[in-house]
């Protein structure tokens, strides 16, 4: 495929990030340079330029004299990063307290009643969608770009984990009483409850893929 030649290298960097979260370029695996530059009908001059974007948002790794490989999540770099965005998202959730108008909370509503019908169905896939769209509303209601930046950044390490929180037993029903504590606290315009219900939350999350993880570890060994 012959990909457009205005700023390529970004071009790019989003088609390899894209098979990087779908798991076609896995966790560890060596990107040959000359095999993508054929499979992509590009020069070295953009592939090399993507890969310095990859490997600064975290998604890859450069071995001097070795090359490029996916990155690899870690079991102690989700310990370091869920406490991290559990703080940014908080302050979202203080900022989003004090700057939600009447008319957002009425949409932020529609979003919880939705996400209360999935769980009830037992829709998983509905479910992150519309908990995705929660968080962004959220991120967005805060109005602060350096906010949404950083959690951006560190989504993109998070998914490499291609972890899903919501395979623990009952973690599907407590996530949703935390939003609806979430949502509770901006209701009453509580800065400081919103935070704390928000960083409750993503730290549960991480307790629900720590056993997530546990668990499989377990039945690959029996």
């Amino acid at each position: 495929m012959r990909l457009v030649q205005s700023s390529l290298h970004e071009e790019v960097a989003s088609t390899l990030r894209e098979q990087i979260f779908a798991g076609t370029l896995a966790p560890g695996s060596f990107l040959d340079e000359v095999a993508l530059c054929e499979r992509l009908d590009i020069s070295r001059t953009p592939l090399r330029e993507a890969l310095k974007v990859l490997t600064s948002e975290g998604l890859l790794r450069h071995e001097p004299r070795r090359g490029c490989f996916v990155s690899e999540v870690t079991e102690q770099d989700l310990d370091e990063i869920f406490p991290v965005i559990a703080l940014l998202e908080g302050r979202c959730a203080y900022e989003a307290a004090r700057n939600a108008s009447d008319a957002d909370l009425v949409d932020l509503a529609v979003l919880h009643e939705r996400l209360s019908e999935h769980a009830q169905a037992g829709r998983i896939q509905d479910y992150y969608a519309t908990n995705f769209a929660i968080h962004e509303a959220i991120i967005a209601l805060a109005d602060n770009r350096w906010l949404a930046q950083a959690i951006a950044d560190l989504r993109k390490i998070l998914k490499l984990s291609r972890l899903q929180s919501l395979g623990a037993p009952g973690r599907m029903a407590q996530s949703l009483s935390e939003h609806m504590t979430v949502f509770a606290a901006l209701k009453s315009r509580d800065s400081e409850g919103a935070d704390a219900a928000m960083r409750t939350h993503l730290t549960r999350q991480r307790d629900a893929l720590r056993e997530l993880a546990r668990s499989q570890r377990s039945r690959f060994a029996s």
